[in-house]
C-alpha cells in the first residue's frame, strides 16, 4: 500500500489533461477553457457536454477543447467518468499518464487557480491536491459538508476543510483507486475515503476560484439532493468497511498538518509495514 506509486524520482516534465463537466453553460464554457491553456502542463482539455440543450458544446469546440457528448444528462459521475476515460485514450502508450484535473464549467478566467493544485501533484510529493476555499466562503460549510468530513475523519482520521470541493488535481494512479466513481454529490466524499484507504496521500490548498452561477448542478445550489447522495455514499462505505486500519489512521492523526500532504510520509510507512505483515 505505497502512498506515492509513481514516486518522487520518477517524475519527469509530465502533462495535464483537463476534464469539464458541463451542462448548459454556453455563456461560460469557452471563458473556462481559454484560462485553462494557463495552467502549468495542460495539453488537453475534455469537456464532456452532458446532454445540454444550449449551445455548450460548440462554444466549447471553438475555445479549443475536446468536446464529447452525452445525448441525455447522465449525472456529474458519469460524466466525469466519460472524460478519464477520453483522457486515457489520448495519453502515449510509451509515456507517462497525464494527470487529471477536474474543474467546474463555469469558474471562467479564475480556472487558472488551479495552477497551485497541478504543481502540488507534479512534484510527485503527494497523490491528489484540492481546494480549499478561502476568505469568507471558509467559513461555511453546509450539513452535507459536515457529514462528509465527519465520515472522512471517521475512516482515515484526515481532518480534511474542504471534504466536497469539486475541483481536484490526481494522478491516475490514485484516480484508479476511486473508480468506478460514487452517483452524484457523492463524488467527492466517496473518492477522498477510497483513496486514502487504498495509501493515496491527499493534500489541501488554499485556491479563490469563483463560479458565474450558470453551472446548477453545483451542489451548493441543490442542498437536499447533496445530502442525500453524500449519506448514501458513506453508508456504502461503511457497509463494505473502506477505510484505514485503526491504528495506521490514528497515528497519522495524529502526525497531521494543515497544509501538508495526509498522511505524512512517516505513518504512510507504517502503513506499508502493516500491509506487508498482512501479507
Amino acid at each position: 500500500m505505497s502512498p506515492h506509486p509513481h514516486g518522487p524520482h520518477s517524475i519527469g516534465p509530465r502533462r495535464v489533461a483537463a476534464i469539464i463537466a458541463a451542462h448548459n453553460v454556453g455563456h461560460d464554457i469557452a471563458t473556462t477553457v481559454r484560462s485553462c491553456r494557463a495552467i502549468p502542463g495542460v495539453d488537453l482539455i475534455v469537456v464532456v457536454d452532458d446532454g445540454s440543450d444550449d449551445d455548450t458544446g460548440h462554444q466549447a469546440r471553438l475555445a479549443g477543447a475536446v468536446v464529447v457528448r452525452h445525448s441525455v444528462p447522465r449525472g456529474r459521475a458519469s460524466a466525469r467518468e466519460t472524460g478519464v476515460k477520453v483522457a486515457a485514450m489520448r495519453d502515449r502508450a510509451d509515456g507517462p499518464q497525464r494527470l487529471l484535473l477536474f474543474l467546474s464549467a463555469d469558474v471562467g478566467e479564475s480556472a487558472v487557480e488551479a495552477s497551485t493544485l497541478v504543481e502540488a501533484v507534479m512534484s510527485g510529493e503527494v497523490d491528489c491536491a484540492v481546494a480549499a476555499p478561502v476568505g469568507l466562503e471558509a467559513e461555511r460549510r453546509s450539513l452535507a459538508a459536515n457529514l462528509a468530513a465527519a465520515a472522512i475523519r471517521r475512516a482515515t482520521g484526515w481532518e480534511c476543510r474542504a471534504s466536497l470541493s469539486e475541483m481536484r488535481c490526481f494522478t491516475r494512479e490514485a484516480l484508479n483507486t476511486a473508480m468506478p466513481f460514487a452517483n452524484g454529490y457523492g463524488l467527492e466524499v466517496g473518492m477522498t475515503i477510497d483513496m486514502l484507504s487504498a495509501g493515496m496521500s491527499i493534500v489541501e490548498l488554499p485556491c479563490s476560484f469563483t463560479h458565474s452561477g450558470a453551472d446548477e448542478s453545483l451542489g451548493f445550489l441543490n442542498r437536499k439532493q447533496r445530502y442525500a447522495d453524500v449519506l448514501w455514499t458513506i453508508a456504502n462505505r461503511r457497509l463494505r468497511r473502506v477505510h484505514l486500519p485503526v491504528s495506521v489512521r490514528r497515528q497519522a492523526a495524529r502526525q497531521q498538518v494543515e497544509g501538508q500532504p495526509y498522511p505524512q510520509p512517516a505513518a504512510a510507512r507504517d502503513a506499508d509495514l502493516l500491509s506487508g505483515d498482512a501479507q
